[in-house]
Formats: C-alpha cells, sequence, structure tokens
C-alpha cells in the first residue's frame, strides 16, 4: 500500500485567482439576486430560467434541456419552476414528441416580466464586471471560465 500523496498546495498566484474568484463571484451573485427581488420580486435563477426560455423557439423548452441550461438538478429546476407557475409567468404542459418529458413554457406575463427585469439587470452586470473590466481582461476571463466549464461538463457526465 503506498502513502498518501502530499497535496500539490496552491502557490501564492495561483491562491490570489482562487481567492478573487471565490470572494467576487460570491459578491456579483449577492448583488445581482437582491437587485432582482427588489426590482422585479425575481429570484436570480427564475430571473435565468425566464431568459432561457424566452430565448428559446417558442418560448419553451423540455424540463431537462432547461435544467442542463442552468446547470441544475431537475428538483431544484421543478421547485422554480413551481413558483413561477404560481405567478403565472411560466406554464407546463406535456412533450408533444414524449409523453413522458414535460415543457416549461413563458407565458404572456413571463414575457413582460423578463422585459421589465432585463434592463436594471444588465445595467448592473455592466456596473459590477464588464465595465469594471478591459476588453482584454473580458476576453481572457471569458476564455479561461469558459475552459473550466468545458472541463467541468466533461466531469459531469453520469
Amino acid at each position: 500500500m503506498s502513502a498518501p500523496r502530499e497535496p500539490r498546495w496552491l502557490d501564492e498566484h495561483e491562491m490570489a485567482a482562487w481567492r478573487g474568484f471565490v470572494v467576487a463571484s460570491n459578491l456579483l451573485n449577492r448583488r445581482l439576486e437582491r437587485q432582482l427581488k427588489e426590482d422585479s420580486g425575481l429570484s436570480h435563477t427564475q430571473y435565468e430560467i425566464l431568459v432561457h426560455l424566452s430565448a428559446a423557439p417558442a418560448g419553451s423548452l423540455r424540463m431537462t434541456e432547461l435544467a442542463e441550461k442552468l446547470v441544475t438538478s431537475k428538483s431544484g429546476l421543478t421547485y422554480q419552476v413551481t413558483q413561477l407557475e404560481r405567478m403565472d409567468l411560466v406554464g407546463r404542459r406535456s412533450c408533444p414528441s414524449d409523453v413522458r418529458g414535460v415543457m416549461a413554457e413563458l407565458t404572456d406575463r413571463g414575457r413582460e416580466a423578463v422585459r421589465q427585469a432585463a434592463p436594471g439587470h444588465v445595467a448592473l452586470v455592466r456596473e459590477l464586471l464588464i465595465d469594471v473590466l478591459t476588453h482584454e481582461q473580458l476576453a481572457v476571463l471569458a476564455e479561461g471560465l469558459g475552459e473550466v466549464s468545458a472541463r467541468l461538463r466533461l466531469d459531469d457526465v453520469p
């Protein structure tokens, strides 16, 4: 039996990147959540559901596809969609091509909610992230986080 390997500890530069990412993402998420709740009564997750549905053909997506886009569990999505149904922002119906499938679809009120919430949300995203960074920094951020996301998605396949 071999001895456990010593962890590859983070050096100062790596730790600064990690801590910067953790703190910035937590603060950013907190501010976005607060702004959406105050301005539109939506959670950030609920807003993202509405955005994905509004961008989809005919304003609807299968629940499984929506869960993948949101990177969330099916049960977590079901809870959020139920909340949005209670607000008459989203409806559910059977999938026409698969009797086991369920479609989430944007209602007219949901489309209006996205239209109302989007300007304030985008303004805050610009203020807190986009306009803080240079074009070059944004490119590096997009490339780096894109690589991390792609690798995590590969590892997340059941």
